[in-house]
């Protein structure tokens, strides 16, 4: 890599708010605000408004869509045929 192009890539924590969630991990990006880590040290944070632990899919709350259900009504209502 050529040296002084880069950003800087250290440790930041990501806080995921809705869900009271937060990791530790390396990443390029910055913040002005920061937080005590379990480990004593403080570090950059940013919020988030999805993580894995608010995410449907992710936490089994996902809705299954009808998808046989919208072709039936799409034909009925446009007057679809089948080949």
């Amino acid at each position: 890599m050529k040296p002084g192009i880069h950003p800087e890539y250290g440790p930041v924590v990501f806080r995921d708010r809705a869900a009271g969630f937060a990791f530790l991990t390396r990443s390029t990006a910055t913040s002005e605000k920061t937080v005590e880590w379990d480990d004593g040290h403080t570090y950059p944070v940013i919020d988030v408004e999805i993580s894995s632990a608010s995410h449907p899919f992710y936490t089994g709350t996902a809705r299954v869509l009808d998808t046989a259900g919208r072709v039936e009504r799409f034909q009925r209502r446009y007057g679809g045929t089948s080949r």
